[in-house]
């Protein structure tokens, strides 16, 4: 079965201990919703640089990765209904770029 990765844009950093503990909670729901189609968790992360032929930028880009994770799912549609359930779509603070790993055998 093909695997997809979920890649976050967006979110916002919790204004209280309180917001994020209940921000944690909605993740922890989410992903073990998923149940066996989860295979990366995944992470945050930090400010990203922009490589290219013109050097190395220190602006995240047009729009900055915040994390990631790895799920495996009959088709891209299926995966795209998955991410319909990341709190991030939910709250409206942030999308989720979906897209299928290609399996490049060596």
């Amino acid at each position: 079965m093909p695997q997809f990765i979920f890649a976050y844009h967006g979110g916002k950093k919790p204004e209280s201990e309180a917001e994020g503990a209940k921000e944690m909670e909605a993740w922890k729901n989410w992903m073990g919703s998923m149940g066996d189609a989860l295979k990366i968790p995944g992470a945050p992360v930090g400010m990203s640089k922009t490589v290219s032929a013109g050097g190395v930028a220190d602006n995240g880009g047009a729009n900055p990765l915040s994390g990631y994770t790895v799920v495996e799912a009959a088709d891209q549609d299926a995966a795209c209904e998955m991410a319909k359930g990341c709190p991030m779509v939910v709250s409206g603070n942030g999308s989720v770029e979906v897209a299928e790993i290609i399996d490049m055998e060596m």
